[in-house]
């Protein structure tokens, strides 16, 4: 048995919100995890769909938390997305960007040519998430796309987790824009396998693990980007979602804190009628979800129940599953 998680992999990739940080507070054991990670000499790179800041920017933030850092670790969608542009538009071309600082310097580092307004004739748009962004911005992406300019989005998050609670994401700004010019742009972030291709490139790795806290964007991107995925349940994605989940989006192991990541993981073994882990039993019993033993909210129980409820052959909504183990 291997003596932690993470153990066996070349490195960690991990996401930002709702892994290491929730706004501006760093999430609960994810410092110390990430630094004894980091002093077993495996690399760490902080994957990201948010564009709005510098990498420089987003290091310095996560190393006020106590964490060693450089900006090269930081993978941003922002930077994915501007290497998708360069596949659609020759350098030096005009681009309206929609988004904070670091998108814009993303940008400009790649070559093009900022402008502020459709009036300028953009060859394309590139659409990232900043709290700045205003109507006026959105209209004038449109005007500019319906004027023949190509469009790429860094990510399309529906929401995001900030410390007062969930707020809307840059999958609602996107959303705006496609429903004013009939289109869906080129995305580069999670879910999509840009931003991991990128990741990899980078640290020259072959073998990571990825970590993340949203099913839709983390661990369907790493699934399709054929790496083994951790979900942490400190984030946006909670019991109730993940059992519901389809074959393609299931983490590879499931995990309450990053704590997990330097244990053994044990996963359920199966049983007559469902799956055990340690102390904890879920069993099928006709159409029902059953905990036989264990404390309902435990971790052992919700993995033993998502073995049970993936592995049933009956769509959930057919299924009467104990609401103790996901409420």
């Amino acid at each position: 048995m291997a003596k932690s998680l993470i153990e066996g992999y070349d490195a960690l990739f991990a996401d930002l919100d709702g892994v290491v940080y929730e706004g501006g507070k760093a999430i609960k054991y994810a410092v110390e995890t990430l630094t004894s990670v980091d002093a077993l000499g495996i690399p760490i790179g902080y994957v990201t769909n948010n564009s709005s800041r510098k990498p420089q920017t987003i290091a310095d933030q996560i190393a006020d938390y106590g964490l060693s850092v450089t900006a090269d670790q930081v993978v941003s969608s922002g930077q994915t997305g501007v290497e998708l542009l360069k596949t659609l538009v020759p350098a030096g071309s005009k681009v309206l960007v929609v988004g904070g600082e670091g998108l814009r310097t993303y940008t400009e580092a790649g070559g093009f040519q900022l402008v502020q307004d459709s009036t300028e004739t953009p060859d394309a748009v590139i659409q990232g998430f900043s709290p700045d962004v205003s109507w006026k911005h959105l209209a004038e992406a449109a005007y500019s796309i319906q004027n023949g300019a190509k469009w790429v989005a860094t990510n399309q998050d529906w929401t995001i987790p900030q410390e007062r609670g969930i707020a809307p994401g840059n999958g609602t700004l996107v959303s705006a824009v496609h429903t004013a010019v009939g289109q869906l742009p080129l995305v580069a972030g999670k879910p999509e396998v840009a931003i991991f291709e990128t990741a990899k490139k980078r640290f020259n790795v072959t073998r990571p693990l990825f970590v993340g806290d949203r099913i839709d964007t983390d661990i369907l991107g790493a699934n399709r980007a054929g790496m083994d995925s951790v979900l942490v349940l400190t984030g946006i994605s909670q019991p109730k979602e993940l059992l519901a989940t389809k074959e393609d989006s299931h983490p590879t192991y499931v995990i309450s804190d990053l704590r997990e990541l330097l244990a053994p993981y044990i996963a359920p073994k199966k049983t007559k009628f469902g799956f055990s882990l340690r102390n904890a039993e879920v069993e099928l019993l006709g159409n029902k979800v059953r905990v036989v033993s264990g404390d309902p909210k435990s971790i052992d129980v919700l993995r033993c129940a998502c073995e049970v409820i993936w592995n049933a052959g009956v769509p959930i909504h057919g299924l009467d599953v104990e609401p103790a183990i996901y409420e």
